[in-house]
């Protein structure tokens, strides 16, 4: 089955270079040119990727964005801007989305970003809660935090946590590095290894984002912890 790119964009010559690009590598394609009507497909249409312009009429992208999260859509996201402007990258980010590239892009650059995200967000057929919580599964258990790489899925106090992919494979890397002191680069580095060089505040936005999900005390945390001067550490509470 063919995969599902919804692009909004309010720039034709962007919509129509990306829709003949993305048909011709065996996507289907739905395009919107504002802001309501990108929300509505996103809503209803199912899409498995969405690329998002920044600025848009009646509905920027950052709201679009925001809304789409509040609403618990996880579809991941990839937000495209002119801007190349620090501020807009954190900010988007915060506001859940997954990616960011500013124009001008290639259309093949846009492909190889679909299909990262892609492989890593459907790595598995998604399983039953009942069945991820056998004893005979793999996956990573820390305390009340558990990780199945495997099913792209994380459980703390064994409900499902709503990761968006670049939360959970920060979740992941961190777990598999447990005890093991993170720079801010390192992760960069390894959740986010084509783009946003430098950009720290993108690590920090994340990690604060899986600590509201994983710690009762976001002030005093237990298993994401700041190394002063570092970067952060997984452990097991004590």
């Amino acid at each position: 089955m063919k995969k599902k790119v919804l692009v909004v964009d309010d720039e034709q010559s962007i919509v129509t270079l990306l829709k003949y690009n993305l048909q011709q590598a065996g996507y289907d394609v739905l395009t919107a040119m504002d802001g309501e009507e990108g929300l509505n497909l996103a809503l209803t249409a199912n899409p498995d990727v969405i690329l998002l312009d920044l600025m848009l009429p009646k509905k920027d992208g950052m709201d679009v964005c925001k809304e789409l999260r509040q609403q618990k859509v996880l579809t991941p996201i990839l937000m495209l801007t002119a801007k190349d402007d620090e501020f807009d990258k954190v900010l988007g980010l915060e506001l859940g989305a997954d990616d960011y590239m500013t124009k001008p892009f290639s259309p093949r650059e846009v492909i190889a970003r679909i299909k990262a995200v892609l492989r890593r967000t459907q790595m598995q057929v998604p399983t039953s809660s009942n069945e991820v919580n056998t004893d005979e599964d793999e996956g990573i258990k820390i305390a009340e935090l558990k990780v199945l790489p495997n099913y792209y899925e994380a459980y703390f106090k064994g409900e499902l946590l709503e990761l968006t992919p670049k939360e959970f494979e920060l979740l992941l890397y961190l777990v598999k590095n447990k005890g093991r002191v993170l720079t801010r680069d390192q992760l960069l580095s390894a959740v986010w290894n084509y783009d946003f060089v430098g950009d720290t505040r993108i690590v920090d936005v994340h990690i604060s984002h899986l600590r509201e999900k994983i710690e009762e005390n976001t002030k005093k945390p237990i298993y994401i912890k700041t190394i002063r001067g570092l970067g952060y550490k997984l452990e097991e509470p004590k």
